[in-house]
């Protein structure tokens, strides 16, 4: 069984884990576009979203407090493990139904969280280590939706920066990146 956030995640996922496997340790402490954040720090937060999303989708409560170091031995396999997870929790079409206990928003909006952070921070992942992330066309627009529902509470929250202005089209994965507070140019 799929629903359209799993069919989403699973055309975004090998890319997002082709670039976390693309990454050496000695890249581990270079900046990222995200200015309170190292490769590692980045791999790290990364980790515990597809972790975390996973009991979303089984409305579990999270502790999003924990920090736990993930980048033990053999940590690129486990995060295609845990991103193979995600991919499978979010194709029940009972993950989707309801308000999440945890964040009390739609379940569809948590699914949606789940994709552009798998996405976004993919993008600052390949960015911040040299290497290219191409994200597919269907779910750069699933981006653009979930900016149009949630951008402005999401900036509010904390969870994306000030808008970016681009050149782009708005409907480009430029257009994404800058409005969730990112610069399309950023280099490190």
């Amino acid at each position: 069984m799929t629903t359209k956030t799993s069919e989403l995640m699973a055309l975004a996922a090998p890319r997002t884990v082709a670039v976390v496997q693309g990454i050496s340790d000695d890249q581990l402490g270079l900046p990222t576009p995200c200015p309170d954040y190292t490769v590692r720090d980045l791999l790290n937060h990364l980790f515990e979203v597809v972790v975390n999303f996973q009991d979303l989708a089984h409305r579990r409560e999270v502790d999003w407090a924990a920090k736990t170091d993930h980048l033990t031995e053999g940590w690129r396999d486990r995060f295609a493990t845990e991103t193979d997870r995600l991919t499978r929790a979010w194709s029940d079409p009972a993950a989707l139904e309801g308000v999440s206990a945890g964040m009390g928003l739609p379940q569809e909006t948590v699914g949606d969280m789940a994709l552009i952070d798998l996405t976004v921070h993919g993008w600052d992942l390949a960015r911040a280590t040299g290497q290219r992330l191409e994200v597919d066309p269907a779910v750069v627009a699933a981006g653009h939706g979930f900016m149009d529902r949630m951008g402005d509470t999401g900036q509010k929250m904390g969870a994306f920066g000030e808008p970016v202005p681009t050149s782009g089209e708005p409907t480009t994965l430029d257009a994404l990146l800058g409005r969730t507070g990112r610069d399309p140019a950023w280099t490190p």
